[in-house]
């Protein structure tokens, strides 16, 4: 530079950092105090024409995109952000078949070890695409790098490295445009974020004709038609080419442009005239324009088949699409997942003569994608779609949300380590009995023509879940593990000295291990077993969760990035952020009373598509919006525009709290001063009953838990039906474990009997969570603690000879009456506004619930109440006897 310009530069910037460096950057958008003010990203430049001399160029390591940014610091190892920025991930990248080249930069902290840099490959970009932007017309073309032009510099006699440019081919003939490696990347990255998925006709808006051979944009065919996508692209196509995938949209084009008597357009005319088959046909053709558009990911097109991948690598001047098809074909041939029986004879009508008798012949096809990174992907999946129904059940299940939480309480109760780890071509481990074969297609080269007949479970046959997880079931019997009776996907043995269980919790192919030492489970099955093992180490991220520590080594698991993700839908969809909320639905605000208008197919779609994705943040933990889901989820088939309007309002709400995590503690609570409830059921209707305890549950062992359970009911929670809602919250300790909140299935016309509806489910699901405790071998302390708010349903439930005077209300009295008798509960009362599962029963207003969604969500340490008879309020002594309750007489009971 300074023999270019005689100024010498300042390189000053350059020396702070090097390429994708961790770092930190200031923020002051956090919305509540204990959220952090540093957000992690990625160095990849300083800024040329932004800012001052000493502004960066980020990569947020959240949203992905580049920013600039002046206040920056380094995230060393020793001073990480954890709140900032948690590390996640089930599994380690996939390494590139290709090494990368790198070349060392600057001396990083320690002044012996360079940190790489790696180097770009111009001939990557070859063979991609994107959209350009609006031409002069209003036209949208997509254009693809065709070539590489190189050219060499030089000034004053001194060679200057290498300049870059790229052809581009934008079709009509005009191909001749030159951009540079800088542009190119812009357009690219442009076109990412922009829709580019599978691209669907609109419709046809013009046409070029007749035309020929020497004209401007002859492309083979005497017409040409302008066809939009539904991406905004406009392009002009053969006609021929597009009356051979979809002849319907050129008929209706033709008969409405008055085209069917001219030249070229006259093979539409008998179609045109069927009026009633054309409008069966529209509806056939849109499906088949999905399948026969062009598809592409992250800029590349992406093929059908196999033969489309050889001819798109012909015309890139690559060969990606075939390694990526060579590599599939390596993995399935070292998993033996056919058998070859020779090259098939065909006799009459192309019967297979030679075929493996009782055996039936499918199909298999690949299947291509193209990852974030560029890479290139293919999958062999079988047709099992073809096979017949099996007689045996097929299907293989999965560990439930509930027990993967309770293995994550039991864990942080006996200090057992966590782990996650990914089983990689989890299927092609097992063997299948189903007898079929295929003829191999040319992707298999020299066996093209050959039988195969299926060995391994491929991916698409229909036994192949149930023969992986018959297979897992005798790898685990072999280490010695049991499955649980309560959850046949959790599997548990006794720690080398006997005084503990260790567990392995099993969804499909991912593993949860809760051990003593996992890294010795996980080398038994990389060398007894010889399974492909990937991202194995200390439980980091988990079906959608991260996992990490509070400084005060509190286990946290946080739905954060979850939540990110579907926020970024949301602007994908809506072309805008959700608007902040301090509330998911304003204050005992009724959704069915709703009479805005119906909205139409594309809003409906977004509505089923954003609640689906508030239930799955619901299951991770965000149980805060849960009243408010089962709400909005009610009107999925027909929304109106009002509840679209309060769906986003729930994003709002996520995007302003989306730190929201819950927290494993394994305190004990303090039910020390609670009054004593054992009174003399003997002479009752339910006489000397006892809890039933399953006499074929392992011995307990490892340290007891405590079982608390909050319920609560609102009346006349529906305007339109007049149905309560119920609401129950669950606790291992200090952890919340489970929630619930769903309609009633009757009318009620009392507080007291929806409360009483809401006790009897919280009964019935604290007997099921006992039972399931004691299958996986965990000590219970004495009863489960269950507190509601309602006084008279307490007394009526807790007295041997209270009266029932409402008698419809019978049988959830009986069943919480004899679950107190058989000392399976403790039914205490509690204020409204210390019972925790007021915030699962209504839409409630954040001046009321304020403390309990902090001590649920974001607090951190010990929290600071343990009884939850005790009113939340600092410094409150008023403490409601029970005994003093139940010498009150009820008017209700």
């Amino acid at each position: 530079m300074f023999r270019l310009t005689g100024i010498t530069p300042d390189i000053s910037i350059l020396l702070l950092y090097v390429f994708y460096q961790k770092v930190y950057y200031a923020t002051h958008d956090q919305s509540f105090p204990s959220e952090s003010e540093e957000r992690a990203a990625y160095w990849v430049g300083f800024g040329e024409h932004v800012g001052d001399a000493l502004t960066h160029k980020l990569l947020d390591a959240e949203t992905n995109k580049v920013i600039y940014r002046s206040v920056v610091c380094p995230a060393v190892s020793r001073n990480l952000n954890k709140r900032s920025a948690p590390d996640g991930g089930e599994s380690d990248p996939v390494k590139s078949p290709n090494p990368t080249v790198f070349v060392r930069t600057r001396q990083d902290d320690d002044p012996s070890v360079y940190k790489p840099m790696p180097d770009f490959d111009p001939d990557s970009l070859i063979g991609r695409t994107f959209l350009l932007p609006l031409d002069g017309n209003g036209e949208r073309n997509r254009a693809t790098v065709t070539k590489k032009v190189v050219e060499q510099l030089e000034t004053d006699g001194i060679n200057l490295p290498q300049k870059i440019n790229y052809l581009l081919d934008i079709g009509q003939g005009r191909s001749e445009q030159l951009v540079s490696y800088n542009q190119l990347l812009e357009h690219t990255e442009r076109s990412e974020q922009e829709a580019d998925g599978v691209f669907r006709f609109r419709e046809i808006t013009g046409h070029q004709g007749p035309l020929k051979p020497t004209d401007d944009g002859y492309k083979g065919s005497t017409y040409n038609v302008e066809v939009e996508w539904e991406t905004g692209e406009k392009t002009y196509e053969p006609l021929a080419t597009i009356a051979a995938d979809d002849p319907v949209t050129c008929a209706v084009y033709a008969k409405k442009n008055h085209l069917l008597n001219e030249p070229g357009w006259k093979r539409f005319r008998s179609l045109a005239k069927r009026q009633k088959v054309l409008a069966r046909q529209i509806n056939q053709a849109k499906l088949r324009q999905a399948r026969n558009a062009p598809v592409y990911m992250f800029g590349y097109r992406v093929p059908r088949n196999y033969t489309e991948a050889l001819q798109l690598d012909k015309s890139n001047g690559n060969s990606r699409w075939y390694d990526a098809v060579q590599l599939e074909l390596s993995q399935i041939k070292d998993y033996e997942v056919f058998r070859d029986k020779g090259e098939a004879i065909y006799g009459k009508n192309k019967q297979v003569v030679n075929a493996p008798d009782g055996h039936q012949k499918i199909r298999v096809h690949l299947v291509f994608a193209v990852k974030h990174d560029g890479r290139h992907k293919a999958r062999l999946v079988a047709g099992g779609h073809l096979t017949p129904d099996p007689v045996e059940s097929i299907y293989s299940g999965v560990v439930s949300i509930r027990g993967l939480r309770i293995i994550l309480m039991l864990a942080k109760l006996n200090d057992l380590e966590l782990w996650g780890a990914d089983i990689g071509n989890a299927y092609l481990e097992a063997f299948t009995d189903e007898k079929l074969y295929i003829i191999a297609g040319p992707e298999f080269e020299e066996l093209e023509g050959h039988i195969l007949v299926f060995h391994k479970a491929l991916y698409g046959l229909k036994s192949s879940g149930l023969r992986w997880s018959e297979k897992l079931h005798d790898i685990m019997k072999d280490l010695g593990f049991l499955p649980s009776k309560a959850d046949p996907y959790i599997w548990y043995r006794e720690n080398k000295d006997g005084t503990k269980y260790e567990y392995v919790a099993i969804y499909v192919d991912d593993l949860l291990i809760a051990m003593e030492n996992p890294k010795e489970m996980i080398d038994q099955l990389k060398e007894k077993f010889k399974l492909k093992i990937k991202g194995d180490g200390p439980l980091e991220y988990h079906l959608g969760c991260d996992y990490y520590l509070d400084p005060d080594g509190t286990l946290v698991a946080s739905p954060r990035k979850y939540v990110s993700k579907i926020l970024e839908a949301y602007k994908n969809m809506f072309g805008e952020d959700p608007k902040s909320s301090k509330l998911p639905l304003d204050k005992n605000d009724h959704p069915e009373l709703d009479n805005s208008e119906l909205v139409g197919p594309d809003q409906i779609q977004k509505y089923m598509t954003m609640v689906g994705q508030l239930q799955w943040a619901v299951t991770l933990g965000r149980f805060d919006i849960l009243s408010q889901v089962v709400s909005m989820s009610r009107f999925r088939l027909a929304p109106q525009a009002g509840h679209v309007a309060r769906v986003k309002k729930i994003f709002g709400y996520l995007s302003k709290t989306k730190h929201y995590a819950i927290r494993f503690r394994a305190d004990e609570p303090d039910y020390s001063n609670l009054p004593d409830q054992d009174y003399d059921w003997c002479r009752s209707v339910y006489g000397d009953v006892h809890e039933e305890i399953p006499e074929d549950a392992p011995k307990p062992l490892g340290k007891p838990v405590v079982h608390s359970v909050y319920l609560d009911a609102n009346l006349f929670h529906d305007m339109v039906t007049g149905r309560a809602l119920t609401a129950v919250l669950h606790f291992l300790d200090m952890t919340p474990i489970d929630w619930f909140s769903k309609r009633q299935a009757t009318v009620e016309t009392a507080t007291y009997g929806s409360e009483f509806v809401a006790a009897k489910t919280a009964t019935e699901q604290s007997m099921d969570l006992r039972g399931t405790l004691r299958y996986l071998g965990v000590p219970i302390v004495k009863r489960t603690y269950m507190f509601g708010d309602n006084k008279s349903v307490v007394k009526s439930g807790t007295l041997p000879h209270s009266i029932l005077n409402k008698r419809h209300n019978a049988l959830a009295y009986h069943r919480v009456c004899e679950a107190i008798a058989a000392k399976i509960i403790w039914f205490y009362w509690i204020e409204s506004k210390a019972n925790k599962a007021d915030i699962l029963s209504k839409h409630w207003d954040h001046a009321s619930v304020s403390d309990i969604i902090r001590q649920l969500f974001d607090f951190q340490g010990k929290l600071p109440w343990h009884n939850p008879v005790q009113p939340i309020e600092k410094g409150s002594d008023t403490i409601l006897s029970t005994l003093e309750l139940l010498g009150s007489q009820s008017d209700e009971a």
